[in-house]
């Protein structure tokens, strides 16, 4: 094809014994894996005169020929949803996703998807990433809200997909779980796999991927706990599954909970709050935030009440220490937004006031 690009590399001594998927990502402009991956298993991808699979290892010498066909059409539509931009610029993008916004189309979800969003938002952005998945580096739930972050480029898309891989990248979650947590931390290492009955469902299974989620308590109340939780890994609906494995599922989820609408919940109370990356182009450190969404607080005051209803009986226990670390959390997201080589954004939001009042309560 005219628009076809073609690239001829040869291997040298420092690269010898690396997969070839992992080296043409390492060695080709604007390359990530999965697309190396792609390239390779469609035969576009040549090792000395001869198809090779992506788990070829390289050797010194080795001439690897690629060729990078136009990008393919696509069925996707733009379509003029609103979304919530918390920062962009000409490389990267970083959304507060809803409740209730897939990311990008499957069965049932067709359209009103995030990625039909962002092509309506970013022109030429269906060039970058996967087909039918435009700048998509990782997901969110559909019923699980807060940041998620996009590439505008190849070579943004790239480089996002390796700090994601290598864990340079770090995403923060706040969760509202049912039952009492005991323990003040915790670290929750269990594969996780497709469910062996309910096939739409993700569970703790022999054999499945390594899938880790460290998490510590904020506050507790008389049925729930608040907790902050860290995914060292990526696993469809991994914390989901993690707490419910524990016996602690997610407050208001569908699928693993005890039951659905509980505390007011439009679903479960499971939202990423915080996330950390290497900015692709310059290499600067940022951080973004972004607050809840209004059923969450509204859930956060019931824990509140709970908690205040129970300080009269317990006075100079534990609540007041959790109640501090639930002070510090409200601190924390004080500047939802993005803290950036300008710094942070000025002001404290009225929910975090709101949030404060509640917890000073109790000191």
């Amino acid at each position: 094809m005219s628009d076809s690009r073609r690239w001829s590399i040869t291997v040298s001594s420092d690269a010898s014994g690396e997969r070839l998927d992992v080296y043409l990502a390492g060695h080709m402009p604007d390359m990530s894996r999965s697309r190396a991956r792609r390239l390779i298993d469609d035969g576009n991808v040549l090792v000395s005169g001869a198809k090779a699979k992506p788990s070829y290892r390289v050797k010194t010498g080795d001439v690897v020929d690629v060729t990078v066909p136009p990008p393919e059409p696509t069925d996707l539509v733009p379509e003029p949803l609103e979304i919530d931009v918390v920062y962009e610029d000409e490389d990267i993008l970083v959304v507060n996703k809803p409740r209730g916004m897939v990311i990008h189309p499957a069965k049932g979800h067709w359209h009103e998807t995030m990625a039909n969003a962002l092509l309506y938002h970013c022109r030429g952005i269906e060039k970058v990433g996967d087909l039918g998945r435009p700048g998509i580096v990782h997901r969110l739930d559909k019923d699980t809200t807060g940041l998620i972050v996009v590439a505008k480029s190849e070579r943004a898309f790239a480089a996002l997909q390796r700090q994601m891989r290598d864990r340079i990248a770090k995403r923060d979650y706040l969760a509202i779980v049912s039952g009492v947590v005991r323990d003040d931390a915790g670290t929750i290492e269990a594969p996780i796999g497709r469910h062996p009955v309910h096939r739409k469902k993700m569970a703790v299974v022999e054999g499945g991927r390594t899938a880790v989620t460290r998490f510590e308590v904020l506050c507790r109340s008389k049925r729930y706990t608040l907790i902050q939780a860290h995914l060292e890994t990526g696993r469809t609906h991994q914390i989901r599954v993690h707490m419910s494995y524990i016996g602690h599922p997610v407050a208001g989820d569908p699928v693993y909970g005890r039951r659905e609408g509980e505390l007011g919940l439009g679903g479960q109370a499971l939202h990423a709050w915080q996330l950390q990356l290497v900015h692709p182009a310059d290499g600067s450190s940022m951080t973004f935030r972004a607050p809840p969404p209004p059923d969450f607080l509204n859930a956060l005051s019931v824990l509140s009440q709970e908690m205040d209803e129970a300080m009269p009986k317990h006075r100079g226990v534990p609540g007041l220490h959790e109640a501090g670390k639930a002070l510090h959390i409200a601190g924390s997201i004080s500047n939802p937004g993005v803290t950036t080589r300008d710094g942070p954004r000025k002001g404290i939001p009225s929910w975090v006031l709101e949030i404060k009042k509640e917890w000073l309560k109790f000191s």
